[in-house]
């Protein structure tokens, strides 16, 4: 009996060991890519989390590699395709490197759209059924942006409207496009992987970017001057998946996914973006050789208008295409 009860042990074990690495081989693994280094914020503070928080919830059936700083391609306008066509199952997208695609999330873009910076993802994922149509061909998982735009310089201080006419400066979007055209510089566009050669080597004058970029992209060794208090442009960011990639998901996946997504990834997106702005902003501030400026009231005044009349403009223009952009501002303009 005891030779007996042995080798009926060995054999549950052997039958537990069998299901285990039948349970590991089983698990799926996802790609995402990401154009930033491993050792911009997002990488360790937002998708590492949240590969680690959707492993947890499949109990480890749902893996994501990821893949920064461009590893399945170059390209940071490309992101989008690249899901679409099944390059990588997730990505993250800037919308306005492809604006033509995405007229009404860019919405959000324009001054005055958002109440507040700090809700500008909440606005987003407010709206997000008035804007779906542009996300067909993906899942759409989460939406945000990052704080207000500033204007830095290489050369020429920007203390008033009028300083800007005749500078170019590199902008992200059309919307960043339209205000500096607005403001009387000329926009040129680059991805922010070029921004600090083009800064370095005068291609262009300026950049209309956020604080944060002069510690993460280094801008701070290639600009003298960043102006702030005007109503600026505000950059937005998506998450979305293959849309073959999630319909192969069981539906307990998929839920998976939607709770470690959505709003709260937005916003947890938003303040860690958000703190590094802060920090950006106070290096300026105190490196020897820079300087921070910011701009009267009366100043103020005047890159204002301007920006509002670009706002109301680009929502009469969508509107007249047939686009419901009051609708969508409303639903974006939440506390």
């Amino acid at each position: 009996m005891g030779s007996i009860t042995r080798i009926l042990a060995a054999l549950a074990a052997a039958s537990a060991a069998a299901l285990l690495a039948a349970g590991g081989a089983g698990a799926q693994e996802l790609k995402l890519a990401h154009f930033m280094a491993p050792t911009h914020p997002y990488h360790p503070q937002v998708f590492v989390p949240f590969a680690q928080e959707l492993e947890q919830a499949t109990n480890g059936r749902l893996k994501v590699r990821i893949y920064p700083a461009g590893e399945l391609g170059p390209n940071p306008a490309e992101q989008f395709n690249r899901t679409v066509d099944g390059v990588t199952d997730l990505a993250m997208v800037i919308p306005g490197y492809t604006a033509a695609q995405f007229p009404r999330t860019l919405l959000m873009e324009y001054p005055g759209v958002a109440r507040s910076p700090d809700s500008a993802a909440r606005g987003l994922w407010n709206a997000r059924t008035l804007i779906e149509e542009e996300y067909r061909r993906v899942k759409l998982l989460s939406l945000w942006t990052i704080t207000p735009a500033a204007l830095y310089t290489r050369d020429k201080p920007v203390r008033g409207i009028a300083d800007v006419k005749g500078l170019k400066f590199r902008v992200a979007s059309s919307v960043g496009g339209e205000l500096i055209k607005a403001w009387g510089g000329t926009p040129v566009f680059l991805p922010v992987t070029e921004v600090y050669n083009a800064m370095q080597t005068g291609v262009v004058d300026g950049v209309l970017i956020d604080g944060g970029a002069a510690l993460a992209f280094k801008l701070i060794e290639v600009s003298k001057y960043v102006t702030v208090g005007m109503q600026s442009t505000l950059t937005t960011f998506f998450l979305a998946m293959n849309r073959d990639a999630w319909n192969r998901l069981p539906a307990e996946h998929q839920a998976a996914v939607e709770r470690v997504t959505g709003l709260a990834l937005g916003e947890r997106a938003f303040r860690i973006w958000d703190a590094v702005s802060a920090k950006g902003i106070q290096a300026i501030a105190a490196a020897p050789g820079k300087e921070l400026i910011r701009l009267s009231a009366e100043e103020t005044a005047k890159f204002d208008a301007a920006s509002n009349a670009v706002t109301e403009s680009a929502i009469a223009a969508l509107e007249a295409k047939g686009i419901r952009a009051k609708t969508i501002v409303g639903a974006m303009n939440v506390n």
